[in-house]
Order: C-alpha cells, then structure tokens, then sequence
C-alpha cells in the first residue's frame, strides 16, 4: 500500500510511523486510519523491529483530532462505523508486542489525545497541548477517550477535561500524570529516540513479558497478577535472551540479545 497519509521508516531497529497531513494539522479520517492499520500489520509481522515511535509531520500538530471536515458529512450509523474503526485501530496500536512511544510535537486534541494515550507511554515538547474538546462540538470522544483517559489520570480528572474540553500544556499533562516526560521543543525528538534506542537494545521476550503484564494485570487482583508474572519470569529464564542475559553479567559483557522464544 502506498501511503499519502502517514510516513513509515525504520531507524535501525526502531519503526517509525508520522502522521503526515500537515495541512489539515494531522487530522484523522478514514483513509489514515487505513494506511496506519497497515503499517501496525507491517510492523507485527516484522521480527526486528524492537520499538514504535509515532510522532505527527512538521511542528505544529501532533494530531490536531479527527477530521471534522470529514465527519460532519457522516449519519448516525456512519459514525458509529468510523468511531468503531478508529477504536480497532487503536486496539491494533495498543497490542504490539513491542514498546510505542507517542512523541507529541504540538497539539493532541480529541482524536490525538487518543492516539498518544493507546500508546505505552508519552513524551511532549514544551509547546504541546492536550485535551478532549469534542464537548465543545456537542459530541464525545470516540476513540476511546472516555475509557482510556479515565484508566491513566483518575475519573474525576478525565470528568473534568472531557466536561469542559479545555486544554491543557505539557507540564500540566505530566503533573496529571499523563505525560512521562516534557523537553524543549528543539530536544523532543532526540529525547524520545535516546529511550527509543535504549528500549530496542534490551531482550525482545523480556521487553514483551513486560508489556503483557502490566497491560494484562492492570485490572485483576493482586495475586492473579503475580502467579501472571511467575509464568512469564519462568517463560523469559527460559529463554536464551534470559541466559545470555545471566551470561554476560557473570562474564562482564555486553549482552547480545536475539529476541528468540527458543
């Protein structure tokens, strides 16, 4: 598939996928949701690539949100179609089985703010700005960010940003909680791609053990989720990334992972 709507290259072992209708400050339709679905494939299916930056083209727009020029054309049965394919989309994203990082550059409204929160964790330049400002056009979210909003900052702060759909800057998105780090604008990218970088470097199993079970055990109780995490510690001693892991401790080496289950 050829791609009008998003960039997709590797930088070593890292893919990155930008969002690339500047004009329109990123915003989402249907054709960008279909192009991304396809790079999500690529990426899965490809067993080198050992993390996902998304990031948005130029320095204004991370994803501004969804198209409204686009979605105001659309009935009642068609935008629930379009909040459905957006939600699959961002299901897609978040079940990689590898590390993403949204690398937000400017603005993360609405369907954005979605975006960047179906990711493992955010990154934001001093100048980024957050919200959920759907109210202001007498819709909702809907692509998730009533749920996924909710599950990161607490009820009554996600209430209040999608109640209001006012904005709010970088540093106030990490004092919420939302965002991990902020950096100058001019230092986002290198910033993002250092962690990138170091994330890619480590064992594949593990990295993946990782993921399935914080997102997995995040809602069951406690002991559910150990016995979880004994399985998936046995599963990654097992493994020979777990011992040429051990192995180079002991050899005082620097460990050549394979990101081989056996």
């Amino acid at each position: 598939m050829a791609y009008e709507n998003i960039i997709f290259e590797m930088e070593g072992d890292v893919a990155v996928i930008k969002i690339n209708r500047p004009k329109a400050l990123n915003a989402i339709n249907a054709d960008l949701l279909t192009e991304m679905s396809d790079a999500l494939n690529k990426i899965e299916k490809n067993t080198s690539v050992r993390a996902l930056v998304l990031t948005g083209e130029g320095d204004k727009a991370f994803v501004a949100g969804a198209d409204i020029g686009y979605m105001v054309k659309l009935d009642p049965l068609q935008s629930r179609k379009f909040s459905r394919y957006g939600q699959e989309v961002l299901f897609g994203l978040e079940k990689l089985p590898i590390p993403v990082i949204a690398c937000v550059n400017g603005f993360a409204l609405g369907g954005g703010m979605e975006l960047a929160m179906a990711c493992d964790f955010i990154y934001a330049s001093e100048n980024a700005k957050f919200g959920q400002p759907e109210i202001n056009l007498g819709i909702i979210p809907g692509f998730g960010g009533t749920q996924r909003l909710s599950r990161l900052v607490g009820k009554a702060v996600a209430k209040e940003l999608c109640m209001t759909g006012v904005m709010i800057t970088a540093q106030e998105a990490k004092e919420i909680g939302l965002v991990n780090k902020v950096f100058p604008a001019e230092k986002i990218w290198e910033g993002t791609m250092k962690t990138a970088n170091v994330i890619a470097s480590k064992g594949k199993v593990s990295m993946k053990a990782v993921k399935r079970c914080i997102d997995r055990g995040f809602d069951l109780d406690l002991h559910s989720g150990c016995y979880m995490e004994s399985d998936n510690f046995g599963l990654c001693m097992s493994s020979p990334d777990g011992k040429e892991g051990m192995s180079a401790f002991l050899e005082k080496r620097k460990p050549e992972f394979k990101g081989e289950l056996s």
